[in-house]
């Protein structure tokens, strides 16, 4: 990667377009790397480039910079959104495009107010801020598509000491050190340079120390997926009868979200009671005359419903159900264990609190509907991986047509399916850690948040005085 030399004049419409260019195709580049993992590095390309387009000579050209660079980058990545929402698709791919205008504007702010030697400092803040509030915190909030997803599996293995919030912070804090740096003073250069050298392998250490921690003397669970999508309850128990037969030692079995359109049924109480199997399924729990909990039930040997978690986070625009009103674990004989219903995985504020209440591991009933294609399986099996590696435990995320996967808790997938395989049987074999641990960007993004808020807060305030102080024709 070529870098651009900084200098003390904005860029001007030439290189302004290069960065532009070069900004959307490193993210493209980056989350197309399925086929070939050690592309998703190239979001740092994606990082540099970003920060080098915030150097404009106003805020309100980098705004449209931003957001057309937002608007590439997620047409590119989020087509599919057009075949489930048709023309509505543009709206929310300009949602997710404002936000980087947002950052590449307020950047932009602190360079001209402040200078680049300062502003440097800032843009890390100013991009976790924003990455994290879009994500978590707001009615439209969306996760995916954040740098830490885009980072391959042989990369995340520390993601339990950082955490991807904190992945992305440090790769914005890399991008600005070399986008100005003929602005930083070398000592402080230098010294950010020893510092996140020492971190790798302090991070590499502490992740050993917890994996030891971890290990526990028991004997390993065995799982057993079946991917159905909207099934007929024939259908559900003659795949459950197939799953049995290829898997006779297994005591856990799961179904997708959504598999039943109500409550279990008596056939599967008595399918469990007849096998001595527990069942974990999606279906829909009542709530009135007209609405419903989208919930996974978890179906014991005696064939009765011993616990039930309904969706934290319905789909916004889809009949998906009220959140539920409470999280639990379940205390199965082998552990705890956390079930989050699909979208639920890609919210760290729902998944923390599964995590801080001991789950061992996370089971994940989901619907993917075949129609939405291959991509969108791809892009959401990315999600796992990353969150299994932040809380150091496993998960086993059974999807409608794929992608399911089981994860290690590593991060390292030891199982999953093809696309799209309605119908397909996979398993895989845990040993449960002693219980998870919260990565440290749990508090970091939360602080950058505030950062970024009194940040905006002080530039506002700048420009009102400005506007006070200039004279009245």
């Amino acid at each position: 990667m070529k870098l651009l030399k900084s200098s003390a004049k904005p860029l001007g419409w030439g290189e302004s377009f290069l960065c532009l260019a070069l900004a959307v195709a490193f993210f493209q580049l980056a989350y197309a790397s399925v086929k070939i993992p050690a592309a998703g590095l190239l979001i740092f390309g994606y990082a540099y480039f970003l920060v080098r387009l915030t150097d404009q000579p106003t805020v309100r050209r980098v705004f449209y910079f931003g957001l057309t660079a937002g608007f590439a980058c997620v047409t590119g990545q989020a087509f599919f959104l057009w075949g489930i929402f048709g023309p509505a698709a543009i709206v929310l791919w300009l949602v997710f495009a404002i936000w980087i205008a947002f950052f590449t504007a307020i950047a932009c702010g602190c360079i001209q107010r402040w200078g680049k030697a300062k502003a440097v400092w800032l843009i890390p803040f100013i991009w976790t801020g924003l990455e994290y509030f879009r994500s978590e915190l707001y009615y439209l909030k969306f996760s995916w598509l954040n740098v830490g997803y885009a980072f391959p599996n042989f990369t995340i293995a520390p993601m339990d000491v950082f955490g991807m919030y904190a992945v992305g912070f440090l790769t914005f804090a890399v991008a600005s050190i070399i986008s100005f740096r003929e602005f930083v003073k070398k000592k402080w250069t230098n010294l950010f340079w020893i510092g996140l050298v020492l971190l790798i392998p302090l991070a590499w250490l502490r992740s050993t120390i917890i994996a030891a921690r971890r290990e526990r003397p028991f004997p390993p669970l065995n799982l057993v997926g079946v991917q159905l999508e909207f099934p007929s309850h024939g259908v559900i128990l003659k795949m459950l009868d197939h799953a049995l037969a290829k898997n006779t030692n297994a005591p856990i079995f799961v179904l997708s979200e959504y598999t039943l359109d109500g409550l279990v049924p008596d056939s599967l109480k008595n399918w469990c009671r007849e096998h001595s199997r527990y069942l974990v399924v999606g279906g829909e729990d009542p709530a009135g005359k007209d609405n419903f909990y989208d919930t996974a039930f978890v179906v014991s040997t005696n064939g009765e419903v011993v616990f039930k978690q309904a969706k934290c986070v319905p789909i916004q625009f889809f009949r998906d159900g009220l959140p539920a009103s409470k999280q639990e674990v379940w205390n199965s004989p082998w552990g705890k264990i956390g079930i989050c219903i699909c979208y639920d995985l890609s919210y760290t504020r729902v998944t923390d609190q599964l995590v801080e209440e001991g789950a061992q591991l996370l089971i994940v009933p989901t619907m993917d509907v075949e129609d939405w294609g291959r991509h969108e399986h791809e892009l959401h099996s990315r999600v796992a991986p990353v969150r299994a590696a932040e809380y150091g435990i496993p998960i086993f995320r059974v999807a409608s047509s794929g992608i399911s996967q089981a994860v290690a808790w590593t991060g390292n997938i030891v199982a999953q399916t093809s696309i799209p395989r309605v119908g397909e049987i996979f398993s895989a074999q845990f040993r449960l850690p002693m219980r998870g641990s919260l990565p440290a960007d749990r508090i970091l993004a939360p602080f950058c948040v505030g950062v970024t808020g009194v940040i905006l807060l002080a530039l506002l305030i700048l420009v009102w005085k400005d506007k006070r102080a200039k004279p009245k024709n």
